[in-house]
C-alpha cells in the first residue's frame, strides 16, 4: 500500500508525515511534488501541514490551484482516501472537498501547544481503530485554525455525525476553556459524507513515538493502514 504525501513549496510537515507512515507495517510512504498529475499506484493521499505557497492571500488559497490538486480531486471523486492535516485541512476546505473554512484564531495569534481531542466518530478512514469517546493528546501549531461554518452547515455536520474530533478537557468535557482557537462547536476535525476524506487541525504526525511525549497520533496512521488493507481484499 502506497500513501502519497503532497509536497508544496512551503510544506514543513511532509517529512514528519513520511516518518509517521513509514512506521506503520505494510504501508509505504511516497512524496508527491505539487506539479505531479499522475497518482497511479497511490492508495491514499495525505496533504501535510506547513505554509503552502507562503499562505499568501490566505492559508490554502493558492495550493488549491496546484496541478496535483486536480488529480487529488479526481482521486477523491473515484472513492480515494484523502487526509488533510492543518494546512492540508485548510486546502481541503478551499477546494470544497470539505465544508466550512478555517479563519484567524480568536486570539489573533499563532498558537502552539498541546490539546486534548475527543473522538466523536470512529467510522472514518483515520479513526477506524479508535473507540468513539476516546481522548487523544496532540500538538497544534496554527494561526488560522478557527473552524467556521454557517448554521445550516453546522447542523448538517452534527446531524450526520461528521464531526470527527472535538477540542475537550482532559476528562473529555467540551468547554470554551478547552477550545484553543475559537472553533465553532469546538470542532478540531471533520469528514465528508463517506468518511474517506478527513481534515483535522492538530498534528498526529508529531505524536507517534513516546519520545515525542506520547504516541496517540500513531493510532490515526494505524487506522488509515487498516482501512487501506481492508479495501484491498
Amino acid at each position: 500500500m502506497v500513501v502519497g504525501i503532497i509536497v508544496f513549496p512551503g510544506s514543513n510537515c511532509d517529512h514528519d508525515c513520511y516518518e509517521a507512515v513509514k512506521a506503520v507495517e505494510g504501508v509505504e510512504p511516497q512524496f508527491i511534488w505539487h506539479r505531479i498529475v499522475n497518482l497511479k499506484g497511490i492508495s491514499a493521499i495525505i496533504i501535510p501541514g506547513g505554509f503552502s505557497y507562503g499562505d499568501y492571500l490566505r492559508a490554502g488559497a493558492i495550493a488549491r490551484f496546484s496541478p496535483v490538486m486536480e488529480a487529488v480531486r479526481e482521486f477523491a471523486g473515484k472513492g480515494g482516501t484523502v487526509f488533510g492535516i492543518c494546512n492540508g485541512f485548510q486546502v481541503l476546505t478551499e477546494m470544497g472537498l470539505l465544508p466550512g473554512t478555517l479563519v484567524m484564531n480568536q486570539s489573533l495569534r499563532f498558537v502552539c501547544r498541546e490539546v486534548h481531542l475527543k473522538v466523536e466518530n470512529s467510522s472514518t478512514s483515520v479513526t477506524s481503530n479508535i473507540e468513539k469517546g476516546s481522548i487523544l493528546t496532540m500538538p497544534i501549531a496554527h494561526k488560522m485554525g478557527n473552524y467556521f461554518a454557517d448554521q445550516e452547515t453546522l447542523k448538517m455536520l452534527e446531524g450526520e455525525g461528521r464531526v470527527v474530533f472535538r477540542y475537550c478537557g482532559l476528562s473529555g468535557e467540551i468547554t470554551p476553556e478547552s477550545n484553543p482557537n475559537g472553533s465553532m462547536n469546538n470542532i478540531a476535525g471533520i469528514c465528508d459524507s463517506s468518511g474517506r476524506i478527513v481534515g483535522m487541525m492538530p498534528h498526529p504526525e508529531r505524536r507517534v513515538k513516546r519520545y515525542q511525549g506520547g504516541a496517540d497520533g500513531a493510532e490515526i496512521f494505524q487506522s488509515l493502514s487498516s482501512v487501506l488493507q481492508d479495501a484491498a481484499f
